[in-house]
């Protein structure tokens, strides 16, 4: 029994780690191709208006009214102490620096990642990548390229947006719902919320980006058994994404409170 444990527990690390260097093999092979081919801009267009331009109501949605629950839920808890105006300082550091850039990257996982795992998918396992390949068409260079740049330029500004209407929509429920005094709720906000939390937001967007487009297109690449692989490699992309998105998260928000540390302007 102790020999099938170790067995098994051997076989998970090694199939982990061999999943990690597919990944990151991938990821560096897409940098290359970024930098030594020709980028095809009708396709980069094409995925900056799906990932981008058409997650928006996803991301307005999500940040607005997670701006709106916890300015709420920040105002009952902080009222019962008199200090009912710190709910925009609250609100705006906790939007730049956490909720927003982990709710729009498993939001954009759950819309962007699943359809980009689901359609490579569906090429791999009907074999017109084989066709690209055939036809002089590096699969990589055609597939995911234009995914990778335009995932990188869409999320910091999805970020940037959910941070925006999640702060509107809290001080819309602060100000006018709870009857806070805006003045003060305004001038909180802007003296605790420095720069270097609205950099800390975007840098995370930026590398939440690189692990939804890689995991999401590795899934995609390594699909196998028809419909039932490209299901399984969709489910397996989400899943995987959000997992990594959350670990991750907590390493940027230590590394990155080095990098900037308080006071940083």
């Amino acid at each position: 029994m102790i020999v099938r444990f170790f067995n098994t527990l051997g076989g998970a690390t090694l199939s982990f780690f061999q999943y990690l260097g597919e990944v990151v093999v991938l990821a560096a092979d897409t940098f290359r191709s970024i930098f030594m081919h020709k980028l095809r801009w009708k396709l980069f267009l094409n995925q900056v208006v799906e990932i981008g331009l058409l997650s928006q109501l996803v991301v307005v949605i999500t940040g607005g009214f997670t701006g709106a629950v916890f300015a709420a839920q920040a105002y009952f808890q902080f009222n019962k102490l008199g200090i009912g105006s710190g709910v925009g300082a609250v609100v705006s550091v906790s939007l730049c620096r956490e909720l927003g850039p982990v709710l729009t990257a498993l939001m954009v996982t759950g819309r962007v990642g699943a359809a980009m795992s689901a359609e490579i998918g569906t090429m791999k396992v009907t074999e017109q990548i084989d066709a690209l390949r055939a036809l002089a068409v590096y699969p990589v260079d055609y597939l995911v390229v234009p995914r990778a740049l335009a995932m990188m330029l869409s999320m910091p500004l999805l970020v940037a947006e959910c941070i925006g209407f999640g702060m509107v929509a809290g001080y819309f429920v602060a100000v006018q719902l709870l009857e806070i005094d805006g003045a003060y709720y305004v001038a909180n906000m802007v003296r605790w919320t420095q720069m270097r939390d609205l950099i800390i937001g975007l840098t995370k967007g930026f590398c939440f980006a690189l692990l939804i487009v890689f995991i999401s297109c590795h899934k995609g690449l390594t699909a196998r058994e028809g419909a039932v692989g490209v299901g399984r490699a969709t489910t397996e992309a989400v899943v995987n994404s959000s997992l990594a998105i959350l670990i991750c998260n907590f390493f940027l928000t230590m590394f990155l409170n080095i990098i900037f540390p308080a006071g940083y302007q």
